[in-house]
């Protein structure tokens, strides 16, 4: 398994190379990425991209649910997006929904982002194939954080250009950090 890297490591912050080689080394990244992915269990992720374990290369992962298939994407570009929408988390402490977005390198920090519902994504799978896929839902909200990923760019960015709290997870509870 491999080791999620968390900030301040400025590989999160820089954007990646391309895939270039698609052979045996890619496959066992990606497999060993699965592994990391699956034992994320505080909170459980739903998606990795690479720079997240210390690889500056154009390559993430998804797993939008706890016995979904996980997907391997390649070389990703969003090529147009529709509507906007902001990940809905509920707090263990109130039964209303509160729209946040987290990530396993921002460990216990939360906050809302706008994510667009519908995207259609340019990738190639394992195998080198190019695919063009229409995604929405939460689906489309992931490949839009891992795909931030790729840039450099990471939620905590986006909800502050949006001027939008962060919040702090606490024994459970969510305290705000920033506004």
């Amino acid at each position: 398994m491999l080791k999620v890297v968390n900030v301040p490591n400025s590989i999160l912050t820089i954007p990646v190379k391309p895939v270039v080689n698609f052979d045996q080394v890619l496959l066992k990244l990606v497999k060993e990425m699965k592994k990391t992915l699956e034992a994320q269990i505080d909170p459980p992720g739903v998606g990795l991209a690479a720079p997240q374990i210390g690889k500056s290369l154009a390559l993430f992962i998804i797993k939008p649910k706890l016995k979904a298939l996980v997907e391997v994407f390649i070389n990703p570009r969003i090529l147009q997006s529709e509507e906007f929408k902001v990940m809905q988390r509920k707090s263990s402490h109130t039964k209303k929904k509160q729209p946040l977005e987290g990530c396993l390198s921002i460990p216990h920090i939360w906050g809302p982002v706008k994510r667009a519902n519908k995207i259609l994504l340019e990738y190639q799978n394992i195998n080198g194939k190019t695919i063009t896929e229409w995604f929405s839902g939460f689906k489309a909200v992931i490949i839009q954080h891992e795909v931030d990923h790729l840039s450099g760019i990471l939620f905590t960015h986006r909800s502050l250009e949006q001027k939008a709290p962060l919040y702090e997870e606490e024994n459970g509870e969510l305290i705000k950090i920033r506004y």
